[in-house]
């Protein structure tokens, strides 16, 4: 699989400077986590979740959550399970036959789940990338790991576990240090086994009763953001210890009435000429939705939760690492650049400074090659006009 994978190889030629690589379920962590991108929840109880997988891979969908969890109702917990053992023998006669698949993850409710699941998935576990373990704390989260690494070992097969830290101990001021201290013990050891930390936004709002309106990031919502920011300080550091964190989900996709206006500019779209376009992506609250995930990259985040298929092309546009940063982060990291300096940048509009943007670039080419590198003259309206039907 690849990013942007699913439009034409002439147009990608024409798009990128440096085109997506592709990657597999079973290659490096640190280039999965980086490539998880926009990850689609799905209810596990769909009856035709196969059909459902099959057709979002081959609309750029690379990362996949089967939910066993909130999206479904406690009544339903049984008949879910039972669903996904079904479409994983269906999905797996269908790989056999070359169709390609994302990668896949479950969502549990309790630890016990995983070792039945895989038990029950029998051969197809093969297509089973790993787990998503909900209301992560040290406490709870524990266990989780402990059944992940025995469901591993029975099945030899590898699996991921994407803790979802959404608990009011993370929320709560005065609690807030100590359950980041203790989550941050739980995934150290085991560090292998987990992907990315994912963030529970919508809990974390239920616990004051906010919600925040389609024209609001959740950086807009001081409480929200002061937590992000502490989840980045303690577990997303550059210096080896940090993990990958994700976006929250975006809840929008259709808006009746708007207060104010919107957030995306006309000129790129004019220059671009998809005025079209961007009158489409307002309509469905696509706006709010690129400033947040432009947001959620300037404070460390990676890749973003999504709940509808239209979110998905936006985040893999925006992901994608324009030339120009390209450049700098080619500069920076060159070894004759190893002691250190300051440099003026190729497009002559910034200082890089080595030492301390050295972190940014490794981070930089890390994002360029799983979303790959935009053309010079391609900016994030032909990226995202290119991979949105229609």
């Amino acid at each position: 699989m690849r990013h942007f994978g699913h439009i034409a190889p002439e147009v990608r030629e024409r798009l990128f400077h440096q085109e997506p690589c592709e990657f597999t379920a079973d290659s490096p962590a640190r280039l999965l986590s980086a490539a998880l991108g926009a990850t689609l929840y799905s209810p596990a109880t769909r009856a035709r979740l196969a059909d459902d997988i099959v057709k979002q891979a081959g609309l750029g969908v690379v990362s996949m959550v089967l939910c066993l969890e909130d999206s479904i109702g406690d009544e339903d917990v049984v008949a879910g399970e039972e669903n996904l053992v079904r479409q994983f023998a269906d999905l797996t006669e269908r790989a056999r036959a070359g169709v390609a698949l994302p990668l896949l993850f479950i969502r549990v409710r309790e630890p016990e789940q995983i070792s039945d699941l895989v038990r029950r998935l029998g051969g197809s576990v093969s297509l089973l990338s790993g787990f998503v373990f909900p209301k992560f704390t040290e406490e709870r989260g524990i266990p989780f790991l402990q059944a992940l690494d025995g469901a591993a070992a029975s099945s030899g097969r590898r699996l991921f576990g994407m803790p979802v830290l959404e608990t009011p101990e993370l929320m709560y001021r005065e609690t807030r240090v100590d359950a980041l201290e203790g989550i941050a013990r739980a995934v150290d050891k085991y560090r292998d086994m987990v992907l990315a930390l994912r963030l529970g936004v919508t809990d974390f709002c239920s616990s004051y009763g906010l919600r925040r309106a389609p024209d609001m990031t959740a950086y807009d919502v001081q409480i929200i953001a002061s937590v992000i920011a502490d989840v980045v300080n303690m577990l997303g550091r550059a210096d080896g210890t940090g993990f990958t964190v994700t976006g929250p989900v975006w809840e929008y996709f259709r808006v009746p009435e708007r207060m104010f206006k919107p957030m995306l500019r006309s000129s790129p779209f004019l220059e671009g000429q998809a005025v079209e376009l961007r009158e489409r992506l307002i309509e469905h609250a696509m706006d709010g939705l690129l400033r947040e995930i432009s947001l959620d990259q300037a404070n460390g985040l990676l890749g973003k939760t999504c709940i509808h298929p239209s979110h998905v092309i936006p985040v893999h546009a925006l992901s994608v690492v324009s030339h120009e940063e390209f450049s700098d982060a080619q500069d920076i990291l060159r070894p004759e650049r190893g002691g250190g300096g300051v440099l003026r940048s190729a497009y002559t509009n910034k200082m890089n400074e080595v030492k301390p943007h050295r972190a940014w670039a490794e981070r930089t080419m890390l994002r360029a090659e799983v979303f790959g590198v935009a053309n010079e003259d391609v900016g994030f309206v032909e990226l995202l006009a290119a991979g949105i039907p229609g």
